[in-house]
């Protein structure tokens, strides 16, 4: 299993922490508002909106902060349409690729923010095009694999996701963008519970990095993050899940 997986499993566990500070949930209602203004305010027929309310949800995000930023994304002029969707690209320690998305109503204070935090960070703010090749966006869904089998998450498969696999920790269901929705539905159906569920950028190649990197990697990556315009970092890094553990913590 990639790294990716493993640092997305050690991050929502820790999310249920982060999940309560105010800005969290300031981060979850823009994100909502753009899928919303995308793409209409359904969330059956709008994946990437039923993708951020169920973040929304699970981070206890109140029923009527979830209403009011959909009913803000699909309303005409006002504050939705001032966001804009950037992607960042950059290198940090090693030279591990980093994707950063912003949504953002300032282009320029999110620069200027990410390339202090790339900076200050032993990391360096790249330009568009430079690392992105290096990703592909897929549905990734991470389950526990103490409590399931491989064979309890073939529905996915039936689903249509493209690959299971696994490590002594967690499985990690991939599949299209488009086929997401189903995969996940099929496996909520079945009963199976996931850790993480997500349209992510997921790298094609990874870099193995030895723990004093991964610490400073993991401080880069959580300084982004705690950025207000940033919304998620993916990063091509590889460590072992123990590593991985000992320098979140």
């Amino acid at each position: 299993m990639s790294g990716h997986s493993k640092w997305a499993s050690i991050k929502h566990k820790k999310a249920v922490v982060d999940s309560r500070r105010g800005a969290q949930f300031s981060k979850l209602a823009r994100a909502i508002m753009v899928a919303a203004r995308d793409g209409g305010g359904d969330p059956s027929a709008n994946a990437a909106l039923e993708n951020a309310v169920r973040k929304a949800k699970e981070a206890s995000m109140p029923k009527d902060n979830i209403e009011r930023a959909i009913a803000k994304g699909t309303g005409a002029g006002g504050e939705a349409d001032a966001i804009e969707a950037v992607l960042y690209e950059g290198y940090g320690p090693g030279g591990v690729a980093l994707l950063v998305e912003a949504l953002t109503d300032n282009r320029n204070r999110a620069s200027a923010e990410i390339r202090h935090a790339f900076s200050k960070n032993g990391g360096s703010l790249g330009e568009p095009g430079s690392v992105a090749y290096l990703f592909d966006k897929k549905g990734t869904i991470v389950v526990d694999a103490t409590r399931y089998s491989e064979d309890d998450l073939m529905v996915a498969i039936e689903a249509g996701a493209e690959d299971i696999s696994s490590d002594e920790d967690a499985f990690e269901v991939v599949s299209e963008p488009s086929d997401f929705a189903a995969v996940r539905g099929a496996l909520e159906r079945d009963g199976v519970e996931m850790d993480s569920a997500e349209l992510a950028y997921r790298p094609t190649s990874l870099v193995p990095v030895e723990e004093k990197q991964a610490a400073a990697l993991v401080r880069l990556i959580e300084t982004l993050e705690d950025l207000d315009d940033v919304d998620a970092v993916h990063a091509n890094f590889d460590a072992p899940a123990e590593v991985l553990e000992r320098v979140a913590g």
